[in-house]
């Protein structure tokens, strides 16, 4: 269920808001031009499909001289999207993340990965792995002159999208 509230932000979501990060639960929200996008903690099927594609990345992340994260806030307080993990050049240090090498993304029920596509882009992400539970799918695309352009591989990684779904043990 989406929720929107025009005009004054009431007291009682600041409250909210400060007691979910008071308890640790804010780690999923996000930040959207100045909105504050509420997101749940993600299902044990995300978090096993996650788990499964890190294993399958990990080693290949590292013989591209990448390193993993899990989730992080990729752009600035303001305005900040968070994958569920990424791909680094160096070794990333801060609370925001200006880009990454890769951010890969597992669909949940009601998510709005898709709509964070074109942030990405513009944050000069050079690729996007999205892995989808439900429907057993995994889609990359590569950043091409600003914009994606879904290529079923990543370059940096050498792996195909249909490695990767060959490789997950699907839930």
């Amino acid at each position: 269920m989406r929720t929107v509230i025009l005009g004054e932000r009431p007291h009682v979501l600041d409250e909210f808001i400060a007691r979910r990060q008071a308890l640790g639960q804010d780690t999923f929200d996000e930040v959207w031009d100045g909105e504050y996008h509420v997101a749940p903690g993600p299902s044990a099927e995300h978090g096993r499909v996650d788990d499964e594609l890190s294993a399958l990345l990990r080693s290949r992340a590292r013989a591209a001289g990448l390193v993993r994260t899990g989730p992080f806030n990729l752009g600035r307080q303001d305005n900040y999207r968070v994958p569920d993990g990424g791909l680094h050049r160096g070794r990333p240090t801060g609370v925001f993340l200006p880009t990454a090498a890769v951010a890969v993304e597992v669909v949940s029920p009601d998510d709005e990965t898709y709509a964070k596509i074109d942030f990405y882009a513009a944050h000069g992400v050079d690729e996007l792995i999205v892995a989808d539970p439900q429907h057993r799918t995994v889609r990359i695309w590569q950043l091409v002159g600003g914009k994606y352009d879904e290529t079923g591989r990543s370059g940096l990684l050498q792996v195909s999208a249909a490695e990767l779904i060959d490789g997950i043990d699907w839930p």
